[in-house]
């Protein structure tokens, strides 16, 4: 009845104010008295509410009671009514928080927690496992010290194979550990995770009603009272993640991976550095992939060579394999797609595999650690890729500690040019910090006096992220940041190449910086070249044709050639002068069907452009009379001999050391055409002029008597001949070097004379110290190598 009653006072109070409302918004007379006692009317009410709701109360006798058994529920419950269970709400803001509240059973004891047999979470199967044979057996006698408890780290670069290491240890050697449990901990809360979920594996009863954090931590008690446990830590970032886990455990075994070089021994680690496969290794690796259907895997033409490009890294070959399998490609279609379209395939997953273990994402990962701080060690990297792989002199990046030579100092180059230009990239403690970052990260590997890096980490590093959202793009293989890199590796190499490379002494460091020269040319396509890498090509071309690289230095000098055209125009004196530079290779090459044709058009285009005077025009002039006398056309090469003589006399003078070089090169001529008085007056003439001008040891002067010493030597005259060699010899062994072609020619002359002359005993050891500085200054196949071994066959007794 009581409830009957409210329920009329209430709706008595709600039409009262409905009915003041109304008034108001009508206008009408007596809204003002009508609205208050409307109000008074409803706080009436609400008044008679509360106090229908208390004497309900009180007068049902009930009260919240409970009882509290292990693992119920409990709640307080009210009665309405007699029969109505539920939680009344009632006056001004009032409010009831009902709980629930979960009563557990204590937890088991550690002590009594025992590890069921089996017990593990390896998460990768078994799948094609090749070679690593030294590598397990090096991680066994790790794992099996004495010590109670033992950590052995392997590490590596990203994609090197290391969690397939673990993994396949553990399954090896599953039967002798309780668990064998792996934790991906490359971060504190990845590792307090996999904890939680070991306690949860070893007693489930734990994960009920305990925090994450809680379960860690009873899992690290668990592993520091018992033993005979085996604990993978996979992708650890950094030691100190894991330090305090294993200042606490007092017995097991843990194996822990990670892309990180250093620091590991503060941990008292075991490290183990995992290398890439071999290469018998990596084709039979490929084979499985790609081919599961073939039992015996067979020899797969093709596949050595896209192993090779891969750098033998085992993620890119599980990588492919498995794109092979899917596409029915065979490797050397794959190897053309992936040169032709690198930034496409590098990223390619095969469907149904981890499309984040792709070698570009993985790398992505630790080039975001490696950044963090600063974008030095990217640019570096980006730079070092277009090096070759091996032995990249430090010293080669030592000009960024500096201004950029040559660089405008106007204000926009300022505000639109970042990175080296007026002000140094980096000062050496930054470059050295830098090195060390890539190197503990196994991103290059370090030594005193050379970098290394491996190719598959430079093929990415210097190939376009074409993605077109930012949200997936890979912000370190940005197209501008990887033009830049490639412009800053050319003039770092353009500055380290000595100036003068007519001489020995500039020989070893071009040489070693040969390869890496080669890289740049090889993986920077024409259509990319800018006037930077011009005057490398240009200098490299010409060192190489003295080297006896003839096939190099041309197609070096075409790229010039073709740069210079492009940039400059044909007419430019640059462009002149490098098509001028290619004929003369093309002459020393043997190959006078281009040569001939190129040197005269390019004689043609000097004389209009430059004047008949030009120090050009006269140097192609006479390269044209020197092939025109190799094809025995003396009727042309005599006049162009003897006009270029003529202009050289009237402009330089008779002792200029052009002057010289045009007269000798005239007497050969001479000679040439069996004008043999007229030839042997004209070298002994220019030998006295030279003596008197330049010296007697002057290059030009040793080039002259050199000449004039092979003239008497062909007309077998012996007493004049070997006296002017014995003495050149001498001369260029103390002024070039015993390693320089011109003295490796005149010992090879002088050997020659002294056979002729039927001394062998001194002929025979002249030839082999020719052949032996040959071979290694010139390379065994070189022309002038093959030609001294010839002669020393001949001659030597068996």
């Amino acid at each position: 009845m009581s409830r009957i009653l409210r329920i009329v006072v209430a709706a008595a109070g709600t039409v009262a104010v409905g009915v003041a409302v109304n008034q108001i918004l009508n206008g009408g007379t007596w809204n003002w008295w009508a609205l208050g006692a409307s109000a008074g009317l409803a706080i009436t009410a609400e008044g008679m509410n509360r106090w229908l709701a208390h004497r309900e109360a009180a007068g049902s006798g009930s009260a919240p009671s409970s009882t509290m058994q292990p693992g119920s529920r409990v709640a307080w419950s009210v009665n309405v009514a007699g029969n109505v269970s539920g939680i009344i709400v009632s006056g001004d803001n009032a409010t009831i928080t009902q709980t629930h509240q979960t009563v557990l059973p204590p937890p088991t004891p550690i002590a009594a927690i025992d590890a069921p047999a089996g017990l593990g979470n390896l998460p990768l199967a078994a799948g094609e496992f090749v070679g690593r044979e030294e590598i397990l057996a090096q991680l066994d006698s790790a794992v099996g010290g004495d010590e109670p408890v033992v950590v052995a780290a392997v590490q590596g670069l990203g994609g090197i194979g290391k969690s397939t290491l673990a993994a396949r240890y553990a399954a090896l050697h599953h039967d002798r550990f309780h668990p064998v449990w792996w934790i991906t901990a490359d971060s504190p809360a990845a590792l307090e995770a996999g904890l939680a979920a070991l306690i949860t594996a070893l007693d489930p009863r734990d994960a009920e009603g305990v925090d994450l954090e809680a379960r860690a931590e009873r899992a690290t008690v668990w592993l520091a009272t018992h033993s005979g446990w085996l604990l993978i830590l996979d992708n650890v970032t950094r030691p100190q993640d894991i330090a305090p886990l294993l200042g606490r455990v007092r017995s097991g075994r843990v194996v822990v991976t990670s892309r990180l070089r250093q620091g590991w021994q503060r941990i008292g680690a075991r490290v183990l550095h995992l290398d890439v496969l071999s290469e018998d290794e990596a084709v039979d690796l490929l084979t499985r992939l790609a081919q599961p259907e073939n039992p015996d895997h067979d020899v797969w033409p093709g596949a050595l060579d896209l192993v090779r490009e891969l750098g033998f890294l085992p993620l890119a070959i599980d990588q492919v394999g498995a794109y092979l399998h899917q596409t029915a490609l065979t490797p050397a279609a794959y190897l053309t797609l992936l040169r032709a379209q690198p930034e496409v395939f590098f990223d390619q997953a095969a469907e149904g595999t981890d499309s984040d273990r792709t070698i570009t994402r993985i790398w992505r990962i630790t080039l975001n650690q490696l950044t963090d701080s600063s974008p030095l060690p990217g640019d570096l990297l980006r730079i070092l890729a277009w090096m070759a792989p091996e032995a990249i002199p430090r010293t080669l990046l030592d000009a960024l500690t500096s201004p950029r030579p040559g660089t405008p100092r106007h204000r926009w180059w300022q505000r639109t040019h970042h990175g080296w230009g007026t002000r140094p990239l980096t000062d050496q403690a930054g470059l050295t910090h830098a090195l060390g970052l890539l190197a503990a990260y196994n991103m290059i590997t370090l030594s005193s006096k050379t970098i290394s890096v491996h190719r598959l980490v430079q093929a990415v590093a210097r190939t376009p992220d074409t993605s077109t959202s930012r949200s997936i793009a890979d912000l370190h293989r940005q197209p501008d940041q990887i033009a830049t890199a490639r412009d800053t590796a050319t003039e770092l190499l353009r500055l380290a190449l000595p100036f003068d490379l007519e001489y020995p002494d500039a020989w070893p460091t071009a040489q070693k910086l040969l390869p890496h020269v080669t890289a740049l040319t090889d993986h920077a396509t024409p259509i990319t070249d800018t006037i930077t890498i011009n005057p490398l090509l240009y200098r490299v071309g010409n060192f190489l044709r003295g080297q006896g690289a003839l096939q190099q230095a041309i197609t070096y000098l075409q790229r010039s050639v073709t740069l210079s055209e492009r940039l400059h125009g044909p007419d430019h004196p640059n462009t002149l002068a490098s098509r001028n530079d290619l004929a003369h290779t093309y002459q020393w090459a043997g190959d006078l069907d281009r040569a001939i044709p190129l040197l005269n058009a390019t004689l043609a285009d000097c004389e209009r452009v430059l004047g008949p005077d030009h120090h050009n025009t006269l140097q192609t002039r006479s390269n044209l009379a020197n092939a025109y006398r190799e094809v025995g056309d003396f009727d042309r090469a005599i006049p162009l001999l003897e006009t270029t003589l003529a202009h050289q006399e009237r402009l330089l003078g008779a002792n200029h050391p052009d002057t010289l070089n045009s007269r000798n090169n005239l007497a050969i001529g001479y000679k040439a055409a069996g004008d043999r008085e007229r030839a042997t007056s004209l070298m002994a003439a220019t030998l006295a002029d030279s003596e008197r001008a330049l010296g007697t040891d002057n290059p030009h002067t040793l080039s002259f008597r050199n000449n004039l010493a092979l003239d008497h030597l062909e007309a077998g005259d012996l007493d004049r001949a070997i006296p002017l060699l014995e003495t050149t010899l001498v001369a260029r062994e103390w002024l070039l070097g015993t390693n320089h072609p011109d003295t490796l020619n005149s010992r090879n002359n002088l050997a020659r004379a002294y056979q002729e002359a039927g001394d062998l005993d001194r002929a025979i050891p002249l030839y082999e110290a020719t052949l032996a500085a040959s071979e290694r200054t010139l390379g065994a196949d070189h022309s002038f190598t093959t030609a001294v071994r010839a002669r020393l066959t001949a001659v030597r007794p068996n």
